[in-house]
């Protein structure tokens, strides 16, 4: 595969044009997709005014992200139009000597310049957009401290993975792939592991949820199901949105359950059973463990490809450089990547969208269908939701099938 320099530099500002395009279009199509008519399903959660309350949020969000979505599409294009990495990259070398310093200034220098354009938005977001529909409970203390450890987390994970990844290249000219692949693997099973213990902490609260009713249906359903579910805990989720949510985390004994306080809040026990027992689903239908092994498959093709790309140093020329190193491997590796991460993403979508039919029918059977049809309800009115999602949206993006889909299989 010996393309040309040029070849590869009109193949990225291609991809990139393709990417804001193809998105664009999809979001264009979806937001013209909303209908007057409110689904019969929900008439009874939904009135007319907080039905156009949930379009008219919609545009809002749609609207920022189009503005936030164009401004990275144009330095993308100029970094690349312009052969922008590789001067930077130049630039870099005249004045460290250490290939490890040179990649985390070069990623630093456009970590902070990616930072510092997104607070506008994400500011303008929490205070004004989430404000006015009443979902922010966002304090600014809250919002700068959140920024802050985001930045200090990112810092600590991104240098120790690339300190790592580094050391593998230096000791391996050929077949580091398979290296990389194996430590990516074992950093994202400890992730899955103790995400609940090490990361959550950081940003919120979590609170053992106390002995009583809730607790003791949660428990009788589990025994019942013959699921092992130990950890169980609330989560100040309102200390920051109204919205309500829950997620499982961990593998093994660390199997732990987080329920928001806003979701205990707004839901009946039995509800919030229903949605417990959709989770558990997940798990005795092997869900939790088949997206795991995808994951980690998914990182050894990105790891080989990545290597691969190390590999051309004509593809280092058409991003200005002058020389093919890690860092512009990496960067060349991402455009590289997109079409095919597109396609995964895709792929996973429909899987995912198949297992949350069969966790639904699981809580169905094990528990109470009718329960968990009034709990997606209340959450699809609560989070203004759209309910006429375009199919074309949906088949790209959507992890969980539309709310009426849902309800629907529910009801059958």
């Amino acid at each position: 595969m010996n393309l040309t320099a040029e070849f590869w530099y009109w193949f990225f500002l291609g991809l990139i044009l393709f990417n804001y395009v193809f998105s664009n279009i999809l979001e264009l199509i979806n937001s013209k997709n909303w209908k007057t008519h409110i689904p019969d399903e929900v008439k009874d959660f939904y009135d007319e005014k907080k039905y156009n309350k949930a379009r008219d949020y919609k545009i809002e969000t749609g609207r920022i992200s189009f503005f936030s979505g164009t401004i990275s599409f144009l330095i993308s294009f100029g970094l690349i139009w312009f052969k922008g990495f590789g001067y930077i990259s130049n630039y870099i070398d005249l004045y460290f000597n250490s290939a490890f310093i040179k990649t985390s200034v070069f990623f630093l220098f456009f970590y902070l310049i990616n930072f510092l354009i997104s607070i506008p938005f994400s500011y303008y977001s929490t205070f004004y957009i989430e404000e006015k529909y009443g979902f922010n409970k966002t304090t600014i203390k809250t919002f700068i401290l959140d920024k802050i450890k985001s930045i200090a987390l990112s810092l600590l994970i991104g240098v120790t993975l690339l300190f790592l990844a580094m050391f593998v290249l230096d000791l391996f000219e050929k077949g580091y792939w398979l290296y990389l692949w194996i430590g990516l693997s074992g950093f994202v099973v400890f992730l899955n592991m103790f995400y609940a213990q090490l990361i959550v902490p950081i940003f919120n609260k979590l609170t053992p949820l106390d002995e009583g009713l809730l607790r003791e249906k949660i428990e009788k359903y589990a025994d019942t199901v013959g699921y092992s579910l130990k950890n169980i805990f609330v989560i100040d989720g309102s200390k920051r949105s109204t919205k309500a949510n829950a997620f499982f985390s961990g593998l093994g004994p660390k199997k732990t359950i987080a329920l928001y306080d806003t979701l205990i809040e707004k839901h009946t026990d039995e509800e919030l059973v229903a949605v417990l027992a959709h989770e558990v689903g997940h798990f005795k239908k092997k869900h939790i463990l088949l997206t795991l092994i995808i994951s980690i498959l998914q990182l050894g093709l990105m790891s080989y490809l990545f290597e691969v790309c190390m590999s051309y140093n004509n593809i280092a020329e058409a991003l200005g450089s002058s020389q093919m190193n890690f860092h512009i491997g990496l960067i060349a590796f991402s455009f590289v990547f997109s079409p095919i991460g597109l396609i995964i993403g895709i792929f996973l979508n429909i899987l995912s969208r198949k297992n949350e039919f069969e966790a639904d029918n699981y809580a169905k059977k094990t528990y109470d269908g009718n329960a968990l049809q009034l709990a997606l309800k209340k959450l699809s009115v609560d989070t203004l939701s759209n309910l006429y999602p375009h199919p074309l949206y949906v088949f790209v993006h959507y992890s969980h099938p539309p709310l009426i889909q849902r309800l629907s299989n529910l009801k059958s």
